[in-house]
C-alpha cells in the first residue's frame, strides 16, 4: 500500500517541539493515520465509499470495543530528548523499537535536567513514589542550587577522565540520572495509546506526564478521529472494579449520594476520588 500523505502530519514532521528545559519531541516519520485503521478494520483498499462520518463511528466502535489490531497498522517514529531518569521510565513499555545514543562511543554533552523551583517538593507522605507539598521559594531555591552543583562537578570529573584518555565507557559510568539522553523511538499507535494511558495519569511522574502529553498532540495530527476516541473512552473514561461497581449498585438502591457500604479505608477513598476528579489531569 502506497505512504499515506497526511498534510497535518507534513506540517509538524521534523520540527522540535521542546519538552522541560532542554528536551524535546520530533516527529521524524510516520506511516498511515485514520484512513488506515478504517481499511484494515474493513479488509479493504484505497478510501472506500464511506463518509468521514462513518469512519469516525467506525474507530469510535472498534476502539471502545478494544478492537485493537487495525490500531497497529498506524506506526510512528519519533525522536526524543530526555533526561535519563525519564528515559529508564518510558524504557519499561516494551513495546517499541529503540535507538539511544551510545556513551561508548560519543562523548556525552553538558546537558542535564534540573527542575523548576516550583516543582521541587518533599517527599509524599502517602504515596513511596511520589511528591507531596512544595517547598517554601528560599528551600526550593537551594536545592536546585545543589541539584546544579553536583551536576557541575560531575560532569567536570567525566571531561577529565575523556581528557585523561580513560576509555569513554569507563568514563561515563558516574554521570548522573539527570544527564540528557537521546533516542529514536518507533511504536504503533496501539501501543502508543497504551504508553499514553499510564503516562497521562496524573499518577505519574510530571516530568514523564509532559513528554506523553507532547506526544500525544504530535500524534493527533497523525490520526485525529483515532485521539479523538481515545480521549473519550480512554482518557475521558474510568474503569471500576467489582468491588467499585458493587458500590455503584448499593449507592443507586439507596438514592444517589448515598452511602454504600461495601468500600473502605484506601478502598473508598481511591473510588471517590474516581467519581469526583478522574484519573487524569
Amino acid at each position: 500500500m502506497a505512504h499515506c500523505i497526511i498534510s497535518e502530519a507534513e506540517a509538524v514532521l521534523d520540527k522540535e517541539f521542546p519538552v522541560l528545559d532542554k528536551g524535546f519531541i520530533r516527529l521524524v516519520d510516520y506511516m498511515g493515520g485514520d484512513a488506515r485503521v478504517v481499511q484494515a478494520a474493513r479488509v479493504s483498499y484505497g478510501e472506500g465509499a464511506k463518509s468521514r462520518r462513518e469512519d469516525a463511528g467506525l474507530i469510535d466502535y472498534l476502539l471502545r470495543n478494544q478492537h485493537t489490531s487495525p490500531f497497529e497498522q498506524v506506526v510512528l517514529t519519533f525522536h526524543v530528548k530526555l533526561p535519563v531518569f525519564v528515559a529508564r521510565q518510558w524504557i519499561r513499555h516494551r513495546t517499541a523499537r529503540v535507538n539511544e545514543v551510545s556513551g561508548r562511543y560519543s562523548v556525552m554533552k553538558d546537558d542535564f535536567y534540573a527542575p523548576d523551583c516550583g516543582d521541587i517538593a518533599a517527599q509524599s507522605a502517602d504515596n513511596k513514589q511520589g511528591r507531596g507539598a512544595a517547598f517554601e521559594a528560599d528551600v526550593a531555591t537551594e536545592v536546585r542550587a545543589s541539584l546544579k552543583n553536583a551536576q557541575k562537578g560531575m560532569y567536570a570529573a567525566y571531561t577529565e577522565l575523556i581528557n585523561k584518555g580513560v576509555a569513554r565507557e569507563l568514563a561515563r559510568i558516574n554521570l548522573p540520572l539527570s544527564l540528557y539522553t537521546e533516542w529514536y523511538w518507533q511504536i504503533d499507535l496501539h501501543n502508543l495509546f497504551h504508553f499514553l494511558e499510564l503516562r497521562l495519569d496524573a499518577h505519574a511522574q510530571k516530568e514523564i506526564r509532559l513528554y506523553a502529553r507532547t506526544l500525544f498532540d504530535i500524534t493527533k495530527s497523525v490520526a485525529p478521529l483515532c485521539c479523538a476516541a481515545f480521549e473519550r473512552h480512554v482518557l475521558g473514561g474510568v474503569r471500576f472494579s467489582r468491588e467499585e461497581f458493587a458500590e455503584i449498585q448499593s449507592r443507586l438502591g439507596n438514592g444517589y449520594g448515598a452511602g454504600g457500604g461495601v468500600l473502605a479505608g484506601k478502598e473508598l477513598e481511591r473510588f471517590e476520588e474516581k467519581l469526583l476528579a478522574g484519573r487524569r489531569p
